[in-house]
């Protein structure tokens, strides 16, 4: 995924939606027929008077439900419906898998070009092998990270501290440190001019650029 649920909601709130409900894609749901979702889940649930979706939208259990039935079950039922073109932009629709690969490629200003904020990560400050300090350049490590990985490289940024407003300009690697011999893949971020203790905490990187490829060092001078 691109975005975690409540990273979601905060992005169609700040868009001026007034509210954001959340229903979970659970077998039950599943199982619905389009005719049934219509009836239980946008009439009788949310007493839906109008609807807007995209022309390609489906719905119901197999995705047998497309945009034609939809007017036809509208239609019948006096709710207004708004069916909205595609965006294009360099003649190719801005779409979920458009920007999943460009994120994916480490094209990270052109996947924000597309959308309405930087990509971001969200992930719980770990401990890390504690390299960086000694160097100089301090890395938080994030963990439990539940959406795509930017491609492996280095990347300009900001990190946000939790909920706190601390916003630092930031340095952010993602893959191995090849350096040392790992081969396990990170995602550490350099908060510049930041002074103190992360473990533990939640901290948000918005990805701005990719400044170059992951590579090896010959020594730690270098």
């Amino acid at each position: 995924p691109l975005t975690t649920i409540s990273r979601r909601a905060e992005l169609l709130l700040a868009l001026g939606v007034d509210a954001v409900l959340v229903q979970p894609a659970d077998a039950d749901l599943m199982r619905l027929s389009a005719e049934q979702f219509f009836r239980d889940m946008l009439q009788e649930r949310l007493r839906a008077a109008a609807l807007i979706e995209g022309a390609d939208f489906r719905f119901g259990a197999g995705r047998r439900g497309d945009v034609a039935l939809l007017e036809t079950l509208c239609r019948a039922a006096n709710v207004s419906l708004e069916v909205v073109p595609p965006v294009i932009v360099g003649n190719t629709a801005v779409s979920s898998s458009r920007l999943r690969g460009l994120v994916a490629a480490g094209s990270v200003d052109e996947a924000a070009a597309l959308a309405t904020a930087p990509y971001r990560l969200s992930g719980t400050v770990i401990e890390g092998a504690k390299r960086g300090g000694p160097l100089g350049f301090p890395t938080a490590n994030l963990g439990a990270i539940a959406t795509l990985l930017p491609g492996q490289g280095v990347y300009a940024g900001w990190a946000t501290v939790g909920n706190t407003g601390q916003r630092h300009p930031t340095a952010i690697h993602i893959g191995p440190n090849v350096s040392f011999g790992v081969e396990a893949v990170s995602v550490e971020a350099h908060l510049i001019g930041f002074r103190g203790d992360l473990y533990g905490a939640t901290l948000h990187v918005d990805f701005l650029a990719r400044l170059r490829d992951t590579r090896r060092f010959a020594s730690l001078d270098e």
